[in-house]
């Protein structure tokens, strides 16, 4: 009997990765893509419409709704983490994080790509989302615990300027 590789047990529902968006001129050594991960939770993937009310005069019964300004959530992704071919944990997001906290510019910006993988544990794609722009807001390293050893980022805060449902791949 060969030996045969343990099944793959999937603790990651959502694949993120983070990639230079086009136009960024900053030289501050991270890489395009910057960074590959999987994270258990993921929120902020809406758009609030600003609607606008026009008062016309001499119309009293209704008011006038027009279009106004997307405002796009942050995305959040919980427990997870970034990694490096071998598996190691990828410090270039924090590294991205602490460029624009000391004030090196120009700013690099990413754009973003979320998965859905399938209930399965396959790397089906079923809803892709796709985020522009993305600037770090926040991001809280875990707590630090010798007796499970997790390095899973806790928490990932990402602002961005756009974001769109591409679909997936069945």
């Amino acid at each position: 009997m060969a030996d045969e590789a343990p099944p793959l047990v999937r603790t990651f529902n959502f694949r993120v990765q983070l990639l230079r968006s086009a136009g960024t001129q900053a030289d501050d050594g991270l890489k395009n893509p910057l960074c590959d991960g999987g994270f258990q939770e993921c929120t902020g993937l809406g758009i609030d419409m600003d609607v606008q009310e026009y008062l016309e005069g001499g119309r009293n019964d209704a008011v006038i709704k027009r279009v106004g300004r997307a405002k796009y959530q942050p995305l959040v992704l919980k427990r997870g983490m970034f990694f490096k071919r071998g598996g190691l944990a990828n410090d270039e997001l924090w590294r991205w994080l602490q460029n624009i906290v000391s004030g090196k510019r120009p700013v690099a910006r990413y754009d973003g790509i979320v998965e859905v993988l399938d209930n399965a544990g396959q790397d089906t794609v079923t809803a892709r989302w796709v985020f522009d722009r993305g600037l770090p807001q926040k991001i809280m390293g875990p707590q630090l615990n010798a007796k499970t050893g997790e390095v899973a980022i806790e928490e990932l805060t990402i602002a961005h300027e756009g974001l769109r449902l591409t679909g997936g791949t069945s």
